[in-house]
């Protein structure tokens, strides 16, 4: 499901992070929970058009392998890499299908990755070619739709994004629609937004340990940029979360 879509996308899924959801509150809570990388290996999982590739290399990694089920994803991302040189690698892959990895990563990171998976045994496959791709200890960082997240909450339109349910539900959780409003042309994207129990236990049984989820924030740069009040509905109402795990 996930790479036909974003298929039809290509470079455009850059345009996402410029969305103030994204640019104040997704792209710094993840920089920030994933820490420092320095002289780390990092394997960017659903890596897209290769925004979070890109930063982490920029961030003094020493390698940064992305990978991606969408070629149209993936031959943005080289384009991108092509006229700005960073010496990240990218591949066309299923990460449900993943192969094993030499050498091991220090960091795995997935932003809307494991919400493409159409049921647990998927969603635990995908978990466990993450974690024999990590070295003994390394940390897996998700990025995903907030499981508790109240359809009825005050619209996310002022913050770049419409997100409502589309009536069907899978084994891991309701499917979702969000669409971001760029202009002049709104993308939509259908993915699911599973269970928090159903993350934990695909985690676990693929060898994870200590899972944490984690909350979104803004930076300070959106608080002086749109006043804290813009962003109370957000916070109040976070449609996105992210989980933290130990190889």
């Amino acid at each position: 499901m996930g790479g036909q879509q974003y298929d039809g996308i290509g470079e455009a899924f850059e345009g996402f992070k410029s969305l103030p959801m994204m640019r104040y509150g997704e792209v710094p809570s993840l920089l920030g929970l994933v820490g420092d990388v320095s002289g780390k290996s990092v394997l960017d999982v659903a890596c897209g058009t290769g925004f979070y590739s890109r930063e982490f290399k920029r961030r003094g990694a020493a390698d940064v392998f992305g990978v991606d089920i969408s070629v149209e994803m993936i031959a943005a991302a080289r384009d991108i890499e092509a006229r700005d040189p960073l010496g990240v690698r990218y591949e066309v892959g299923d990460v449900a299908e993943l192969p094993p990895l030499e050498p091991r990563f220090d960091v795995a990171v997935g932003v809307q990755c494991l919400n493409y998976a159409e049921d647990t045994a998927t969603m635990e496959r995908m978990c466990r070619n993450i974690h024999r791709s990590l070295v003994p200890g390394g940390e897996f960082f998700v990025l995903a739709q907030n499981p508790d997240y109240r359809f009825d909450c005050p619209s996310l339109e002022t913050y770049g994004f419409r997100c409502e349910p589309t009536g069907e539900e899978i084994e891991t959780g309701p499917r979702v629609r969000v669409t971001a409003l760029l202009d002049p042309h709104p993308i939509g994207i259908v993915s699911t937004a599973p269970r928090r129990e159903v993350y934990e236990a695909c985690l676990r049984a693929a060898g994870f340990t200590e899972p944490a989820w984690v909350p979104l924030e803004v930076s300070e740069a959106g608080i002086r940029a749109f006043g804290k009040e813009f962003w109370a509905d957000l916070l109040a109402y976070p449609p996105l979360e992210m989980l933290r795990c130990r190889a």
